[in-house]
């Protein structure tokens, strides 16, 4: 019985890391939840929390603002590796980064072309 309670816990947890960010449109939520890193396939938002947030274009390609809601002290530009810029349509109209401290950058959703 206390491994059933645990497997339950365990799965209410990865479903409320799967959700959309606070703020976000709850018709978004299958669309977070389909975000995958391009190399691995893993989900994005399994590992680590996925948020809007601002994006520019730098010399050798996208950098994003990584500030306290991704827990980082102050805030700073980040540059995004290639490999995990994801070619997918993006219905929230800003740029999307998931992001973990210790690891980075581990999905990024650029802006839709306007």
């Amino acid at each position: 019985m206390l491994k059933l309670a645990l497997f339950g816990t365990c799965l209410f947890a990865a479903e409320a890391l799967a959700a959309p960010p606070d703020g976000a449109d709850p018709a978004l939520r299958d669309w977070f939840r389909g975000l995958r890193q391009p190399q691995t396939g893993t989900p994005c938002c399994s590992i680590a929390d996925c948020r809007r947030t601002e994006a520019r274009h730098a010399g050798r390609g996208w950098e994003v603002l990584i500030d306290e809601r991704f827990g980082a002290r102050g805030s700073q530009w980040t540059e995004v590796p290639p490999g995990r810029v994801l070619d997918r349509a993006n219905p929230t109209g800003e740029p999307v980064v998931c992001f973990l401290p210790d690891i980075g950058v581990l999905c990024f959703v650029p802006p839709p072309e306007t």
